[in-house]
């Protein structure tokens, strides 16, 4: 599935790659209670949008400021940037991503295992107390 997208050339992305991530962005914005990580579509050919924020983590080039917002908006602390113009990369957004859909697929599929956890924690405690 990988190696449908384009290639970044030096670090640069060609303009249908920057497409089609805003595209897994908005992908993502509409992802409702389905638990599978949604698809974009490159050439007519399904591709998670997983795959394609993967795909983006080395690219330098600058995000634009509309997708900046979508991005920072998901940060638990401030976005905060070296930069003087405090311009964010693609592939800062795109690990950024990676983080979020990783998170959310744990939230979904973990629940049940969380919860197991903490009582077998709890169950441990207490046997450690007696």
């Amino acid at each position: 599935m990988n190696n449908l997208l384009p290639e970044l050339h030096e670090g640069h992305a060609p303009i249908t790659l920057h497409l089609l991530f805003r595209d897994a962005l908005e992908a993502y914005d509409d992802w409702a209670e389905d638990p599978d990580v949604p698809v974009v579509y490159h050439l007519g050919m399904p591709v998670s949008i997983g795959v394609v924020f993967d795909h983006m983590r080395d690219c330098t080039d600058i995000l634009p400021n509309n997708m900046v917002s979508a991005i920072t908006e998901r940060l638990t602390k401030p976005w905060s940037s070296s930069n003087s113009l405090d311009e964010m990369t693609f592939s800062t957004a795109a690990r950024v991503m990676c983080v979020v859909i990783r998170k959310r697929q744990l939230q979904r599929s973990g629940s049940d295992i969380g919860v197991f956890l903490r009582r077998f924690e709890k169950l441990r405690s207490t046997r450690a107390e007696t």
